[in-house]
């Protein structure tokens, strides 16, 4: 397989790979998905369709645009020939480091690697890169094909050819990159997981319910959805990781996921993808 140059490969079909990938269909660009796992191959076609179609419906993409080709392989050589590769399996550092050494070795030179990544630093994951410069951070929020706002991590290798190349890709893709400094957890997930945390603690302690807690923080701070529900599309699995891995990078003891979050994640509790989680989804998903 040798994809055009304007071809963006992504690597992993999971929730945010196919998200990913349905932002970039539906702008036009033609995608290579790639995957180890031949069950999550076989059914992110019909997802991303899927998102596509939402998209379109709810005016994300431009109507004078015919959505792109998408492309599946269970090979991450396929990926070499690429314009941009984006990494984009689960958010665990040792898989992603494995993962974008893989990648990597096959790549010319000059071609942008980026990882989705909420927080993990881009200085750890660049280690496993045979050019840091060319490596950078890209935090896609979740439905990516529908939130236009991106998170663009710097790494202190990062060239500035290279984040140039990126903010350029992401607004070709009718994306708003936003530029920020390498951190633990960067800028939004820093802000938004210990809020999410903090209101999971004043459940817990009876102040208030998640129904209340998400309608002050809606009406009083203009908060979109609220964090408790924020955190069912999330993932509470997702969460409670990610804020050990905070508490972990920062030395903060107070990022570490309160008692009701590892006992939702205990009890299977993860939000929407499970049906339940702070709200009950089932009804929807039936």
């Amino acid at each position: 397989m040798d994809p055009a140059p304007d071809t963006i490969a992504i690597i992993g079909a999971g929730v945010m790979g196919c998200g990913i990938a349905a932002m970039a269909l539906g702008q036009g660009s033609d995608v290579l998905l790639v995957d180890i796992h031949d069950e999550a191959l076989t059914q992110a076609p019909a997802r991303i369709t899927k998102q596509v179609r939402h998209g379109r419906l709810m005016e994300a993409f431009p109507a004078s645009l015919s959505p792109g080709r998408l492309t599946t392989s269970s090979s991450h050589e396929d990926a070499a020939g690429a314009g941009a590769v984006i990494e984009a399996i689960t958010e665990d550092a040792a898989r992603k480091a494995d993962v974008l050494a893989r990648v990597c070795a096959s790549l010319a030179p000059g071609t942008p690697l980026i990882s989705n990544t909420s927080g993990i630093p881009i200085a750890e994951l660049a280690r496993s890169v045979r050019r840091p410069a060319e490596f950078a951070g890209v935090h896609f929020m979740n439905p990516t094909y529908l939130i236009a706002m991106v998170e663009v991590i710097r790494g202190a290798q990062t060239s500035a050819a290279t984040i140039d190349a990126i903010v350029a890709l992401l607004a070709r893709l009718g994306r708003k990159p936003t530029v920020v400094n390498d951190a633990p957890g960067f800028v939004t997930s820093r802000l938004l997981h210990p809020m999410i945390n903090e209101a999971a603690r004043m459940v817990a302690a009876g102040t208030a319910d998640a129904d209340s807690v998400d309608a002050l923080m809606r009406g009083c701070l203009g908060h979109p959805t609220g964090p408790l529900r924020t955190a069912d599309l999330i993932g509470i699995d997702n969460l409670v990781d990610a804020l050990r891995a905070l508490a972990e990078r920062t030395g903060n003891a107070g990022y570490a996921p309160c008692e009701l979050l590892v006992e939702k994640v205990r009890r299977n509790e993860l939000g929407q993808k499970t049906g339940r989680g702070f709200y009950d989804y089932r009804k929807v998903l039936s």
